[in-house]
């Protein structure tokens, strides 16, 4: 009789921890991984490797990070190539944030 309760708690336990998994599951990973600087860090040299880097490089780390690894390919590439990257302006003029 003793071992009802325990057996109950245990069972109640597992269908918790299963009823968690599920959720997660369906999340389809929203909290993903943020991207490593080491990515964008090279994908931004590129892009900026004709321009002063300063500017270039702390305005393209930030726009990477946020487009989640997403830089067009070369100093001359088209923004088409991340629309994320393309899309995203600045607040108070309207201009293109990202170089």
């Amino acid at each position: 009789m003793k071992g009802i309760p325990v057996a109950l708690l245990l069972l109640a336990l597992v269908a918790a921890a299963s009823l968690q998994d599920l959720a997660v599951a369906a999340d389809n990973g929203a909290a993903a991984a943020p991207v490593p600087d080491a990515v964008c860090d090279g994908k931004c040299r590129s892009r900026c490797s004709l321009k002063v880097a300063g500017r270039c490089m702390g305005l393209c780390m930030m726009c990477c990070r946020d487009c989640k690894g997403c830089v067009p390919s070369g100093p001359y590439a088209s923004k088409d190539e991340c629309p994320c990257y393309r899309d995203k302006k600045s607040p108070k003029t309207q201009r293109p944030k990202c170089p």
